[in-house]
């Protein structure tokens, strides 16, 4: 059966790999994809935004430790990190914009977090860890400008470039830079072998209605009309569907340990308008009034990044349209128990 197997996939065949926040969004679909393919999973979680729910797949094949890493003692992270040998840390405190702007104490404390998380795995040896980083890590001067052509590159923010210019998005984004430049300090000092991936308004099933996406497919749900609409619409986002950011993070962990910074992206920008529309007809239903709420935070006007590096270095590049990626969060969302309000029966009557 072994021998049959695709080579990337015998890799991590009864590979002990460790998932920081692995009932998360991102980390329980990362959990479902190694058990999958034979690893043996461990998942720490405080589940403080992480669901159990989101495990249902892998539940009884997974040892789940709830833990805040945020606050924990020497001898237990050790422990937790033990005979692993890849690691995944997804663990943080973070949300959507509106979140991470009016929490900036709160998510502060993700250079805690991490520095535990790079001590355990440095004590115990890992073989690679690979650390979820974000493209708010960019300068916000690379991304004033509505229509730009310019995708941001992992150079323009460099973690091992200490005597340049540096600068970042709000407190979220430069505490994800200042733990870039932690993990490669574990790197010089303590030969541990690790890879940022930074990671750009990723969707699909299981994300909260404190992210874009989500929210904007809520909206619809309830064929809210006036339909809010956060900023003028116009801001532009590189959407990355969940499955390409798993496979994306589970490339570099058999590929780059230096601390090299993986962008994980689509390198394509689409306006917040135009993703509604999509939305909107992936529905079959629209509202009379678009309502822009131009007092809410939005974040930078346009975001997008270069992926040759990870296409040259990991041979990876996204496989889901960003319609595709849509329709399936849709087809998910509706027939969550979160919606009271809609029966997936109603979902697809509309659509015919």
């Amino acid at each position: 059966m072994i021998e049959l197997l695709d080579k990337k996939v015998q890799k991590w065949v009864d590979k002990n790999v460790v998932v920081t926040g692995g009932a998360s969004f991102i980390g329980s679909h990362l959990v479902d994809k190694l058990v999958d393919i034979g690893a043996n999973v461990t998942v720490v979680d405080n589940l403080s935004s992480g669901r159990l729910e989101n495990l249902e797949n892998s539940r009884d094949k997974i040892n789940l430790i709830k833990k805040d890493l945020e606050h924990v003692a020497k001898d237990e992270i050790k422990l937790i990190f033990r005979n692993q040998n890849i690691v995944f840390h997804l663990a943080a405190v973070h949300g959507g914009r509106g979140y991470i702007q009016k929490h900036p104490a709160d998510v502060c404390s993700n250079l805690s977090i991490d520095h535990h998380v790079f001590e355990g795995a440095s004590q115990n040896n890992v073989e690679n860890i690979v650390f979820a980083s974000t493209a708010c890590v960019y300068p916000d001067d690379l991304q004033l400008r509505v229509g730009s052509n310019y995708k941001l590159k992992e150079s323009d923010s460099n973690p091992k470039k200490l005597d340049g210019y540096m600068s970042a998005d709000i407190e979220y984004g430069w505490g994800k830079l200042m733990s870039e430049i932690q993990l490669n300090a574990f790197i010089k000092q303590y030969a541990l072998k690790g890879c940022p991936v930074r990671l750009v308004t990723a969707y699909g099933p299981r994300e909260n209605e404190t992210h874009a996406i989500i929210a904007l497919i809520s909206k619809a749900v309830q064929k809210l009309d006036p339909y809010p609409i956060w900023g003028d619409g116009k801001q532009e986002r590189d959407f990355t569907y969940v499955e390409d950011i798993v496979d994306g993070m589970m490339a570099a962990a058999h590929n780059i340990f230096d601390g090299t910074p993986i962008n994980l992206g689509t390198g394509r920008r689409y306006k917040i308008t135009n993703v509604v529309n999509t939305i909107f007809s992936i529905f079959g239903w629209r509202p009379r009034k678009l309502k822009f709420e131009r007092s809410m935070p939005v974040g930078p006007r346009s975001r997008a990044l270069d992926i040759r590096r990870a296409k040259d270095m990991l041979g990876w590049e996204p496989k889901f349209s960003l319609e595709e990626g849509l329709r399936r969060t849709i087809e998910w969302y509706v027939s969550d128990d979160r919606v009271k309000w809609i029966t997936k029966k109603e979902f697809l009557l509309e659509r015919q």
